[in-house]
């Protein structure tokens, strides 16, 4: 299972030149955004964009780890493609297993927190996709950290 590459997207505001775009709609069962989060986005030198939603208490995760989490992942049209929220469970996974771009990112955010992600295709699933994502996809993810152990 390509863990976790399915969430639904929102409109592609990625682009360097755009300002600020606004919070994702939380699923049901989410927690909440911290009032102070900001709506900026950081890049890195590979080109993931994250943003801190809420931020986490606890463990920071290393590829080493295993992540509880839930998760939600959408394309740039705005199409869900996974959501552990919507089976109503969090999923386990060795951070190891994910797509670069989860690897890259979950690392930004301790236990009990909350990120955001946009991850280049080149840092998700390229020029094959998988699944019903599309070849040269953006991945949009909201992602709840649970526990790292």
């Amino acid at each position: 299972m390509p863990i976790p590459v399915a969430p639904a997207e929102t409109p592609d505001a990625t682009s360097d030149d755009e300002g600020p775009i606004e919070f994702p709609k939380l699923p049901s069962g989410a927690g909440p955004i911290d009032d102070d989060a900001s709506k900026e986005f950081s890049t890195t030198k590979t080109g993931l964009k994250y943003r801190i939603l809420r931020v986490g208490e606890g463990k920071k995760p290393t590829v080493l780890n295993t992540v509880e989490a839930h998760y939600r992942g959408w394309l740039n049209n705005g199409k869900e493609f996974d959501s552990s929220y919507k089976r109503g469970k969090p999923t386990s996974f060795p951070l190891s297993k994910v797509v670069e771009g989860w690897r890259e990112g979950i690392p930004y955010c301790a236990e009990g927190g909350m990120i955001e992600l946009i991850i280049p295709a080149k840092l998700g699933y390229g020029p094959n996709g998988q699944g019903i994502i599309p070849p040269n996809s953006t991945l949009h993810f909201l992602v709840e950290v649970k526990s790292v152990k």
